[in-house]
């Protein structure tokens, strides 16, 4: 869940980064209310030991309870939006830096949308254009945003999924936020259910999600869950969390993954994509390594190599962890909570923060997860997504 910036607000840096000694983390409701969704069941109380509880309730169709989601691990309750609301854009302030880097990059020349390129930053300028359309009512800006996703179709061609799983997702965020017209979003749908199956250089963004367990993966369930969302596709979204459960480490919901090198799993018979509670190796600490990214800094080492590909992973791992804390599950409690632990890890034990693009990753987790690692203001905008500073500013 979405913590409120007064009740999730976590302890200072020296406290742990707002994480217990159980490695969980506190969090209070937003939106409809939800259970909590955990991997080893729950207590009377809702809580699985980790420090995040839940209320049981129940569903709009009444067919289920939370009791039962929250075995399950499925939703129980969601928010509008698939990233943000207009509603709650709405509310946002429109002076600081965070808003000021936010109108700078909407005023910035997007370019022309392309799709197969993996570096091309147009994609977050779209989605700055989205806030400042929605915030400010700026009809120019509403309509560069949606020429600028209805520019993007078809530009993935002669690509690879690793640039689609990138550039999509924003896309699909700023055509959620800035309504097309009903020919256009026919068209735009239409597309959409199409590029999810579509081969480039051997991959689909399907197959790349649900084979590749590092940045490559992460970045396309991103693009892949914000598709599903804006299709309404139910089955899709459930099995983008399904897959993603299984990156984080829970091998009895998804295991198709193929692993590189294992150098840096906890346990290389069973690798993951997030090493679980008290891992170790040669008695280092390797709780919340993300072991096929961190391997492409070579062989085990320590002290433990600053490797980049992590952030990048956590890029694509953290935005489908929002996408889907929106859709009511729990996204951020999962699997003892992985992306709280993968931050701890780098913080603590690599000593590498999120810096340059990386740094709207710890504002969403301190939002989801109460936690109060170091955030950047202003952050800069990654892949994929960005501008959490503003968009999750307290407030």
């Amino acid at each position: 869940m979405l913590c409120a910036a007064v009740a999730c607000a976590g302890p200072s840096a020296g406290d742990g980064w707002g994480v217990d000694a159980g490695g969980g983390t506190a969090s209070a409701s937003f939106g409809e209310p939800s259970s909590e969704a955990t991997d080893g069941g729950t207590s009377a109380n809702g809580s699985d030991g980790s420090g995040v509880t839940g209320e049981a309730t129940t569903t709009a169709g009444g067919d289920s309870t939370a009791a039962e989601d929250a075995s399950s691990g499925g939703p129980s309750g969601s928010v509008d939006g698939i990233w943000i609301s207009t509603e709650e854009l709405l509310a946002l302030p429109i002076e600081g830096p965070a808003w000021d880097a936010v109108l700078a990059a909407a005023q910035a020349d997007a370019g022309t949308p392309d799709l197969s390129d993996q570096d091309q930053a147009n994609n977050v300028r779209v989605l700055a254009k989205a806030y400042v359309c929605v915030r400010l009512d700026d009809a120019a800006m509403c309509d560069a945003v949606r020429t600028a996703v209805m520019a993007a179709i078809g530009t993935e061609d002669g690509g690879r999924t690793l640039a689609l799983g990138r550039e999509l997702a924003a896309y699909v965020i700023a055509a959620d936020l800035v309504p097309l017209s009903e020919t256009d979003d026919a068209t735009f749908r239409a597309w959409l259910v199409d590029v999810l199956d579509e081969e480039l250089d051997g991959q689909t963004l399907v197959s790349t999600h649900e084979t590749r367990p590092n940045n490559w993966g992460t970045h396309a369930g991103a693009s892949r869950l914000a598709a599903a969302i804006y299709l309404g596709d139910d089955a899709q979204i459930e099995r983008c969390a399904t897959v993603f459960r299984g990156w984080l480490g829970d091998r009895e919901s998804y295991a198709g993954f193929e692993y590189g090198e294992l150098d840096w799993q906890a346990d290389a018979d069973a690798p993951v994509g997030i090493n679980p509670v008290a891992a170790s190796i040669e008695g280092h600490d390797v709780d919340g390594v993300l072991p096929d990214d961190q391997r492409r800094a070579g062989a085990f080492a320590w002290p433990p190599p600053k490797e980049n590909y992590v952030w990048e992973a956590l890029q694509g791992a953290v935005a489908q962890a929002a996408m889907l804390e929106r859709r009511g599950y729990d996204a951020f409690a999962w699997q003892d909570a992985a992306l709280t632990r993968a931050l701890v890890w780098l913080h603590d034990q690599a000593e590498y923060p999120a810096a340059a693009d990386d740094t709207w990753v710890p504002h969403v987790v301190n939002a989801y997860a109460a936690t109060s690692f170091p955030a950047a203001v202003p952050s800069s905008p990654g892949k994929n997504v960005g501008f959490t500073d503003w968009t999750l500013a307290p407030g």
